[in-house]
Order: C-alpha cells, then sequence, then structure tokens
C-alpha cells in the first residue's frame, strides 16, 4: 500500500465530510452568514437541486464521506477491508465523482451560479477519484 497516497485520500475524505457537514448545517438553518458573502450560496442550496427526493445533497455528501472514511480506517484493522479497501474506495469514489460531474453541471449550465463550499467538495471528490485510480493501479496483483 502507498502511505503517501493512502493519506492524502484520507485528509481529502475528511475535508469532504467537514464541508458536507457545514453545508448541511447551513441548508437546515438557512443562515445567510454561514455563506461568508457569496451570495451564489443561497442560490445553489435554495434551488430544486440542492436535495435529491426530499433528501439535501449535503447529507448525501456525509453518507458517502463517511463511508469512504470508515473504509479508510479498516484497510489496516480487517482482512476484508485490506484485501478489498482499495477496490471499494474506488467505487464509491467513482460514484460520487459521476455525482459531482452532475453537480458542476448544474451549477455552472443550469443556475449560473458557483457555491465556493460546494466547489470545495467537488474538488476533494475529484482528487479521491484520482487517488483512488492511482491506488487501483498501484496495488498488487493477488
Amino acid at each position: 500500500m502507498d502511505k503517501g497516497l493512502y493519506r492524502a485520500s484520507l485528509a481529502l475524505v475528511i475535508v469532504g465530510l467537514l464541508v458536507s457537514i457545514y453545508m448541511t448545517i447551513y441548508k437546515v438553518t438557512s443562515n445567510e452568514s454561514l455563506c461568508l458573502g457569496s451570495g451564489d450560496c443561497a442560490t445553489v442550496n435554495a434551488s430544486r437541486y440542492s436535495e435529491v427526493n426530499g433528501i439535501p445533497v449535503a447529507v448525501i455528501g456525509i453518507l458517502g464521506y463517511a463511508a469512504m472514511l470508515a473504509v479508510h480506517g479498516f484497510e489496516h484493522r480487517n482482512s476484508f477491508f485490506k484485501e478489498n479497501g482499495t477496490l471499494l474506495i474506488f467505487g464509491m469514489a467513482l460514484a460520487g465523482f459521476i455525482f459531482t460531474v452532475w453537480l458542476v453541471y448544474v451549477e455552472l449550465v443550469l443556475l449560473k451560479a458557483i457555491c465556493p463550499f460546494c466547489v470545495t467538495s467537488q474538488a476533494a471528490m475529484t482528487l479521491i477519484f484520482i487517488i483512488a485510480v492511482m491506488r487501483m493501479i498501484k496495488q498488487p496483483q493477488a
């Protein structure tokens, strides 16, 4: 296992989780001061695209990042995760990246508004996906 890639992935997962928690608080409270000066946060967060079947996108982010954090945590502790953790993270990162591409499209094309916190999460997920691909390539074959 490449410890540098593992640590970078773990750090980005934590960043994504923290941003998702922050954005969930913002969504639930509708506190405009949490936007930190960007009115585009409010535009994105109030749009019909900010929820999927009534579930805030930020909550979906929390669940996804938390699942990746759990797999990272078990990668060194459990034989199943030692063997399959890289593949599991790759699968979750791929799903997250595809969702991220959709969200970027929504922000840029449909809403014409950019939320800096959303961009932070999107960048984190994109980098997690790239690292997951690198880890898959470097993983020794059994």
